[in-house]
C-alpha cells in the first residue's frame, strides 16, 4: 500500500527509499553468496574498482582513521574479498587490491541494484524512473554531492 502523499517531504521520502533500496539490495547480494558484506564496505570498494591503494590513502578518502580502515580491510581479507600488495615503485609501502571474489561482489552488486531498477520500471514506467532518477540527481547536485560521486569519495552520512 503506497505511503499517503502528504506524509513525507521529498528529501525523506528520498532517504527512506534509497534505504530501503539499499536493504533489499543488501539481501539479494547476500543470497548471492557474500553473507558478510556490509554496507560500509562498499564505500571502501569504491576506491578499490579502479586499482589498488594504501591504507593511509583509504583513510584520507573516507575521513576516517587508518586504525579504523585497517579493521576494515582485515575483515575484508579474512572474508576473501580484498589482499594486500607490494607497492611496485617501493616495496615496503603495502596497498589494498580486490581479489576476484572483490570483483564479483562489485559485478554482483551492480546487477541486484539493476535488478531491483528493472522491477521498479515494471511498476511504474521506464519514463517516471528516468525522471525520478533525474529528479534525485539534481537534488544531489544542490545539496553538493555531485562532486562526491565523480571522485569517488562517498562517505557515510554524519
Amino acid at each position: 500500500m503506497p505511503v499517503p502523499d502528504d506524509l513525507l517531504d521529498f528529501a525523506v521520502a528520498a532517504q527512506l527509499a534509497g534505504l530501503a533500496l539499499t536493504d533489499r539490495a543488501l539481501e539479494r547480494l547476500h543470497a548471492r553468496g557474500h553473507p558478510q558484506l556490509r554496507v560500509s564496505h562498499g564505500y571502501l570498494f569504491q576506491h578499490l574498482v579502479e586499482g589498488p591503494v594504501t591504507i593511509g590513502e583509504l583513510a584520507e578518502r573516507l575521513g576516517i582513521t587508518q586504525q579504523a580502515v585497517s579493521k576494515t580491510v582485515a575483515e575484508l581479507t579474512t572474508a576473501g574479498y580484498v589482499h594486500r600488495e607490494p607497492d611496485a615503485a617501493d616495496g615496503r609501502v603495502r596497498r589494498v587490491a580486490l581479489t576476484e571474489r572483490g570483483h564479483a561482489a562489485v559485478r554482483d552488486a551492480r546487477e541486484v541494484r539493476a535488478e531491483l531498477v528493472g522491477e521498479l520500471t515494471e511498476k511504474i514506467g521506464a519514463d517516471r524512473v528516468e525522471s525520478a532518477r533525474r529528479t534525485l540527481l539534481a537534488a544531489l547536485d544542490i545539496a553538493g554531492g555531485t562532486a562526491a560521486v565523480r571522485n569517488r569519495r562517498v562517505r557515510p552520512a554524519r
